[in-house]
């Protein structure tokens, strides 16, 4: 198969613990190494370059589903415990308030309740990917909540109604961590413990499984997604599911753009197994 590049593809990244993946800790090399990649290994042979970039993040919560819509995001450091440095990192991308307008209106037309905010800045789910994807900060970002409901259906209906933005040059990001335990991930920092791997794997395993036949079958919402918790060793990997959910709103938009999914990232971080999707259309 070769893939069909009039449209642009659908990711979810991993985006590491904090700024680490920015400051050259050990255990993030791979991850680094990985989003520093991303646009020449599965970006440039697209057309021309996005003419927005819609980032899922899995630090920003909101009742309804929220878009910024800063002319000018501002930076959150969202973060603590870390060095001057990484409250000193910049990612001077523009927003783009249009784009975020018709966005809610997408929403709305699907029955989903979308809202604006003109003051939320960029979280750290959105800059450290970013500033590893494109350094540049030249694309427009605008970044979408997750509903604080943590549904998982509805970040598959909110996935499904932004689908069609894919078609329109718009490169949609979830921004996320597959395996965020982490209590296990700061005791591997010091002592790796084989008990954290094999469970991680486990779900990994299973989450990787759901992930490529629900985009097989791209009529019906995937059962096993919507009832990830009963996954094998799904609460030791998600003890609390912020960071599953941007993978869902990909999937959804995945399902309503008709693409097919690929493992792109099949790493060990912190000790722990961890993966990353595109989602793409493809023709014989």
């Amino acid at each position: 198969m070769t893939a069909n590049n009039q449209q642009m593809p659908i990711i979810f990244v991993p985006h590491g613990g904090g700024p680490m993946p920015l400051l050259g800790e050990p255990n993030h090399r791979s991850l680094t190494q990985f989003l520093t990649n991303i646009e020449k290994t599965y970006l440039a042979q697209l057309p021309s370059k996005p003419t927005a970039i819609l980032m899922i993040s899995a630090h920003w919560e909101e009742s309804v589903t929220t878009l910024s819509s800063a002319a000018a995001p501002s930076m959150l450091y969202d973060y603590s415990g870390f060095p001057q440095e990484s409250y000193e990192i910049q990612y001077p991308a523009p927003g783009d308030p249009e784009l975020a307008q018709q966005i809610q209106r997408l929403l709305q037309q699907h029955g989903i309740e979308g809202a604006l905010d003109e003051t939320r800045g960029f979280d750290h789910g959105t800059f450290v990917p970013l500033k590893l994807i494109y350094p540049d900060a030249a694309i427009p970002v605008v970044q979408l909540s997750l509903v604080s409901s943590l549904d998982p259906q509805q970040h598959l209906d909110i996935g499904i109604a932004i689908a069609s933005l894919a078609a329109q040059g718009v490169l949609i990001i979830g921004s996320g961590f597959s395996f965020h335990n982490l209590q296990a991930l700061m005791q591997n920092m010091s002592s790796k413990n084989s008990i954290t791997l094999q469970k991680s794997q486990a779900f990994d395993q299973w989450l990787n499984k759901a992930v490529l036949g629900h985009a097989q079958a791209l009529q019906d919402p995937d059962e096993q997604i919507i009832n990830w918790a009963q996954a094998p060793q799904a609460r030791f990997a998600q003890p609390r599911e912020e960071h599953l959910l941007p993978l869902l709103v990909c999937m959804g938009a995945a399902q309503g753009a008709q693409y097919s999914a690929n493992n792109i990232f099949d790493e060990i971080i912190m000790g722990a197994k961890v993966s990353g999707f595109i989602w793409q259309k493809y023709s014989n």
